[in-house]
């Protein structure tokens, strides 16, 4: 079987006009592969240059030309899709450890524009060190020492300033990476001058990215994929057919970042606070709200979730009533009203995606932090806008303490137990910095009593340290927890969610909220 390399698969080389930290597979699955799409209908006419900060060769990319290929698998409106890319926008790859020099020589290109990173969370801290190693260590050193070759090649050059899209998963990651570069000129003390083209000509967007990337499939899956492909492709990864890059920028950027005009799921826009809440609320509150019931049920992945008819009827409910109405209507786009609402539906076909195996009790990591963040306030703005409880929400919130009613502890490790609708018992790891917290309050309850349950719940929901409000001012909240919880306790799981649907089936429509 032949081998994909540009022999093999003749693709243009396009002038280098993007910068690339990091070589991880959200990165070819989603900007590299919209560039690719750019070029591809002759709008960027740019090829990307890619940095591996971390150790380790360069071989694989070597020998396929920096070809690779996406095969996008999954749900999309409602119809299965199954496609793939060879994706040919990368024009090399360039080990920081190896060659610092022949990175920095790339500052030097007229033609570049961009600059590209994904170095995961902590990639972006401040570390007090000279821009003047080789290399630096932390990706913000390297990217001012970068800037600073720049600058001092094209003596300032207004021209040759530099649109900088972080995208590491983080809220405002453009304006934490400014303020980290504008701190490390200071300590290197690289003067005034590089100061003012820094703040005036080089722009820092924000971004955020949302695509499923697993990677590279397993070992059957993969070989089948060559046999299907007809070529070898050691680079080949996996994505599903959702994707989204959005950015702040104004028409500068827009300017710049022509690709954007390629795929729908590039939005350049002036605030792309929508879009975050969007995501946090629809997306990453629908998981946080549903999987802790989900896995009590004993199903273990997304997809399971979607196939159980209890869940599934529970995650659409939940999105539909309950999450996508909260959203505030002041930040949803104009030309758009139906935005939320399509992303939704979106949701939900991604959540059935068959080809993705997304572990349920992943999700579960930090429940207590995640639940805080992306569901408390949905929450409460349903109480300020409804003047009720949703109840949905009340029921996994109550399958949240349930699953977190830590038995044990071993190791340092709390463990939880539930007994699953077949009569099986399933032990699982509590991976929740607030675990020992649980531990100590569960100790105190008696979960055959329904009084001792109601003041574990009151006592939870008035810890403002604990969620940063007081959730026993919202009214009937606690009540429906404690009722639903002592039922989860008692009843079991299965029984508890049926009786939730049949309650709900059983309303009018023209009482239902949404």
């Amino acid at each position: 079987m032949t081998s994909l390399n540009r022999s093999n698969h003749p693709a243009t080389i396009h002038p280098e006009r993007v910068l690339q930290f990091g070589t991880g597979v959200l990165l070819r699955g989603l900007p590299d592969y919209l560039i690719h799409k750019a070029n591809q209908q002759g709008i960027f006419n740019g090829s990307i240059v890619v940095v591996k900060s971390t150790g380790g060769a360069t071989d694989e990319f070597a020998e396929q030309d920096g070809l690779y290929t996406v095969v996008s698998r999954g749900i999309q409106k409602g119809q299965l899709v199954d496609k793939h890319t060879v994706v040919s926008a990368i024009s090399r790859v360039i080990s920081a450890q190896e060659d610092w020099k022949a990175v920095l020589d790339v500052a030097k290109k007229p033609s570049l524009q961009v600059i590209i990173s994904n170095t995961t969370e902590v990639g972006i801290q401040y570390v007090e060190e000279s821009i003047f190693q080789n290399p630096p260590q932390s990706y913000p050193a390297k990217l001012t020492a970068f800037l600073y070759e720049r600058f001092k090649n094209f003596g300032g050059g207004r021209n040759k300033g530099l649109v900088v899209v972080p995208t590491e998963l983080i809220s405002d990651n453009g304006l934490k990476l400014r303020d980290i570069v504008e701190k490390i000129a200071l300590h290197n003390e690289l003067g005034k001058l590089f100061m003012k083209w820094l703040k005036y000509h080089v722009r820092f967007c924000n971004s955020l990215v949302d695509r499923i990337v697993p990677g590279k499939p397993d070992t059957e899956t993969h070989a089948q994929l060559q046999q299907e492909l007809g070529y070898s492709d050691k680079l080949l990864i996996m994505a599903e057919p959702y994707r989204l890059w959005a950015i702040e920028g104004d028409d500068r950027v827009k300017n710049v970042l022509t690709f954007a005009k390629t795929d729908p799921g590039v939005i350049i826009d002036e605030d792309i606070n929508f879009y975050r809440e969007r995501k946090l609320r629809v997306l990453n509150g629908s998981h946080t709200i549903s999987v802790p019931l989900a896995y009590l049920l004993g199903l273990e992945t997304v997809h399971e979730m979607m196939q159980h008819p209890l869940m599934s009827r529970f995650v659409e409910d939940v999105i539909t009533h309950e999450i996508v109405p909260t959203l505030p209507e002041w930040m949803i786009p104009e030309e758009n009203p139906e935005a939320v609402r399509e992303f939704a539906a979106d949701v939900l076909d991604r959540f059935r995606n068959p080809y993705i195996e997304h572990l349920l009790l992943n999700i579960t990591l930090q429940e207590t932090l995640k639940m805080r963040a992306r569901n408390l306030p949905t929450i409460q703005r349903f109480v300020e806008q409804h003047e009720q409880i949703p109840q949905r929400m009340a029921l996994g919130f109550a399958a949240y303490l349930r699953f977190m009613k830590v038995v044990r502890e071993e190791e340092g490790v709390y463990l939880g137990e539930a007994t699953t609708p077949t009569g099986g018992i399933i032990t699982y790891p509590i991976r929740d910095d607030h675990a020992e917290y649980f531990y100590k309050l569960w100790q105190q309850v008696d979960v055959h009593d329904a009084s001792s349950v109601r003041n574990f719940v009151q006592t939870l929901c008035a810890d403002t340290l604990l969620w940063e409000t007081d959730l026993s001012v919202l009214s009937g909240f606690g009540d429906a927890v404690a009722d639903h919880l002592s039922n989860l306790l008692t009843l079991g799981v299965e029984a508890t969610l049926e009786r939730h649907v049949a309650a709900a089936e059983s309303t009018t429509s023209g009482s239902e909220i949404g």
